[in-house]
């Protein structure tokens, strides 16, 4: 009787360690480092008898996020790219967060990103909109005007091809990469839809058209190249170079500088706006937190988003330069206004998830292959392979037969 007691304290104490323990799985990299860090500064002391774990996983994150949660093994809390959100949505793992968290706080193009059919189904914890980054320098050499924030796509052509005319053949006004994630954002700009009411994507949509059409066109007399034409493989790359005038990239480029290109004078302007709409497009590049809907620790996962997504921890991640977080209180922290190229660029990127048409950059149901009809076009226009408007029919003709499946 004695030893069947103690038996059952053991499993009841078992249990209870097990209910107090939360795992969350994110990225590998630099995050393995900060989270950890996070969690001991400021969830710790926020939960004292619940253990909080940091579980990086590595390689392919997507791959590995739907392994675990196939397996039954994902953690409590993890990441949830803003791309991917409508596949993991569609396995019924994860948890519905309206009316569990106040999603009020946050920049709402954000929240918007993860909300399917009126649900918010994760909290952003940090995010990266596209800029103009362009040097200085090759500016002031042209006797050109630097971008800024009340350019049209047609002003903007005139600057890059007026720069490429003064500097000649070794220099280039703007990198262009052959990817939806940097010409998509002009499209919405444009005032084009990336699914229409039916689910289906227009590529010959007018809005769609004129974006490509401009995009790709600014390789007209080398004013634009891609980042292979000069053995770069991202336009920050060109940037880097000191041979390109603007790139057209996120916060995350500022790092980059820094360490590969210390000397280069940069600024940084907003996207430039549509000449149809008057209005500027963008993406939101975003990660969000979600729980686990399978949890058993449902509730101290939610603390712990709560206490992560906190004024507490999202000051902290802008003092130290992590990212840039989400909450819309933030937009006039003083960090913001520094002097410096890394803080307007971080104020341009803040400004740039509230400024004109913004959409999130998502795939839909279909993936990461929803793409690929587009990037295939675009890298026929811009090296000449094809003409734009051929390279178009032949995008919308493999979206048909994608979304047909």
């Amino acid at each position: 009787m004695k030893h069947a007691l103690l038996v059952s304290l053991a499993v009841l104490a078992s249990s209870a360690a097990a209910q107090s323990a939360i795992k969350i799985n994110g990225y590998a990299g630099q995050d393995n480092t900060i989270y950890p860090e996070m969690i001991n500064r400021f969830v710790r002391p926020q939960l004292r008898g619940v253990t909080v774990t940091y579980q990086a996983l590595q390689g392919d994150y997507n791959q590995g996020l739907t392994t675990l949660l196939a397996s039954g093994s994902a953690g409590d809390l993890f990441y949830l790219p803003g791309e991917t959100l409508d596949t993991y949505i569609a396995t019924g793992k994860v948890l519905p967060l309206t009316g569990q968290v106040n999603t009020s706080p946050f920049v709402r193009s954000l929240t918007n990103a993860f909300t399917r059919n009126g649900r918010v189904y994760a909290i952003p914890k940090d995010f990266n909109t596209l800029t103009l980054v362009y040097n200085k320098d090759l500016f002031d050499e042209a006797k050109v005007a630097y971008p800024n924030n009340n350019d049209t796509w047609s002003s903007l052509t005139t600057k890059l091809t007026n720069l490429k005319k003064a500097l000649g053949s070794d220099y280039y006004g703007i990198c262009l990469a052959p990817d939806y994630a940097r010409m998509g954002a002009f499209a919405i700009g444009a005032g084009w839809k990336q699914f229409g009411a039916n689910g289906k994507t227009n590529l010959l949509d007018p809005a769609f058209q004129a974006a490509f059409n401009w995009y790709t066109g600014l390789t007209k007399d080398k004013v634009g190249i891609q980042p292979s034409e000069i053995s770069q493989d991202w336009s920050g790359g060109c940037l880097g170079t000191g041979k390109v005038a603007v790139a057209i990239e996120g916060n995350w480029i500022t790092g980059f500088l820094k360490d590969n290109a210390p000397n280069l004078k940069y600024g940084t302007a907003l996207m430039p706006k549509a000449d149809r709409t008057g209005k500027r497009g963008n993406f939101i590049y975003t990660v969000g937190w979600a729980v686990n809907a399978n949890s058993k620790n449902r509730a101290n996962a939610l603390k712990v988003l709560n206490i992560l997504t906190g004024p507490q921890v999202q000051q902290y991640v802008l003092e130290q330069g992590i990212a840039i977080p989400s909450r819309t209180a933030l937009s006039n922290n003083a960090l913001f206004k520094r002097n410096t190229p890394e803080a307007q660029n971080a104020a341009a990127v803040f400004a740039g998830a509230s400024d004109g048409n913004v959409a999130p950059y998502t795939f839909g149901p279909k993936g990461p292959d929803w793409a690929k009809p587009i990037n295939a076009a675009l890298a026929a226009a811009l090296s000449g392979q094809q003409s734009a408007a051929n390279a178009l029919r032949k995008a919308q003709q493999d979206m048909a037969t994608l979304q047909s499946r």
